[in-house]
């Protein structure tokens, strides 16, 4: 379990247009820095290949579409070199590029044309790095026939390796009959979804999450998860697309440290239970992946022993600095088998984006 550095590849960052990253500093080199040495992770003298699906970046032609800018425009990096730099230092082999959903009050010409732009250039830096970048397509979920099209094109005309939707469409469950169009040509493709919240907004506009801590993030992201992965248990969703693969951001919200509370409704109050499961809902949830973005040891040993550790990916949250240890995050928590341990570092995740090991 012992990391090592390799040298650095001789190939040079790659520049590309029209795409930019969020960044987590407050500077832009006017130059490329040079690259740092690659840390590579090693498990039992093995090499692992090491995957990051919780990694974000942004479009700024696609959001100006929208009157959207980058929040920081010193935060906007339009080269790659920097990400690659700390993708190197962590130990980060590949990155599973997406994009917090902004446009789901787009009129429908302005949606088509806005992820048309976003999954183009996605592609770009896809191909520019193919051994560094990934990324999830990018759909128009407030139009569920819609996105599924533009599913289906961007997994076979851009090949992008599965998909990103917020945790809520304009106040709409994911749940919702009306995206089954969606999850069925999600689970028809066999491809990964990738649920990143957007918080809850109910509880910021009724004041509740006001005040010191940052709550709507703090606990409106996590909390919107935990709502969504519920109504998806509950109304059916699941069972109606039992192939769907499913994963969620920020280890899956509270849902997995509370789950048996979900079976316990079944019998303490069973009238409550308007539908028809076919498996206790913790079931469900050995079924979901989470990234592995949950801060501590003792977090992570939970969340494997709840969800199965065959079921977490590493994330990160790049650029945002939650974190620059998800790693050794892994690597250090007790309890892991290597086994374990090399699958959460990128071997699931590899098998659920495609990517060569």
């Amino acid at each position: 379990m012992t990391p090592k550095k390799a040298p650095a590849p001789r190939r040079p960052a790659a520049h590309t247009a029209g795409v930019a990253f969020v960044g987590c500093d407050s500077t832009s080199a006017t130059a490329a820095p040079t690259r740092a040495r690659r840390r590579e992770v090693v498990v039992n003298g093995r090499r692992v290949k090491t995957v990051d699906v919780h990694a974000h970046c942004a479009v700024p032609e696609a959001m100006a579409l929208m009157g959207e800018k980058v929040e920081d425009r010193a935060l906007l990096k339009s080269q790659t070199h920097d990400r690659l730099r700390a993708m190197d230092e962590q130990g980060i082999d590949v990155e599973a590029l997406s994009i917090n959903p902004y446009w789901y009050e787009a009129e429908r010409d302005v949606a088509r044309q806005l992820i048309k732009i976003q999954n183009e250039k996605l592609a770009e830096i896809c191909a520019a790095q193919p051994d560094r970048f990934v990324a999830f397509a990018t759909v128009a979920l407030q139009y569920p026939a819609l996105a599924a099209q533009q599913l289906e094109e961007g997994v076979k005309k851009y090949g992008m390796r599965g998909v990103s939707t917020g945790g809520s469409v304009n106040g709409k469950e994911l749940a919702d009959p009306k995206f089954h169009p969606f999850w069925a040509k999600a689970e028809q493709l066999g491809v990964l979804v990738f649920i990143h919240p957007q918080g809850t907004a109910e509880l910021e506009k009724a004041g509740r999450l006001k005040g010191n801590g940052g709550l709507g993030n703090t606990i409106g992201n996590p909390l919107e998860t935990t709502i969504a992965l519920s109504h998806l248990i509950f109304e059916g969703t699941l069972d109606r697309f039992p192939g769907l693969k499913i994963c969620a951001a920020h280890g899956g919200g509270y849902l997995p440290s509370y789950g048996p509370r979900s079976d316990a409704i079944c019998t303490t109050f069973p009238h409550r239970i308007t539908r028809q499961l076919k498996k206790k809902p913790t079931e469900y949830l050995r079924q979901l992946y989470y990234d592995s973005i949950v801060f501590t040891p003792e977090a992570l040993r939970h969340l494997a022993a709840e969800a199965g550790p065959g079921q977490i990916v590493m994330g990160t949250d790049y650029p945002y600095p939650w974190t620059k240890t998800s790693v050794d995050h892994i690597l250090n928590t007790p309890g892991l088998t290597d086994a374990e341990r090399v699958a959460m570092l990128g071997g699931t995740a590899a098998k659920l984006l495609g990517i060569k090991a």
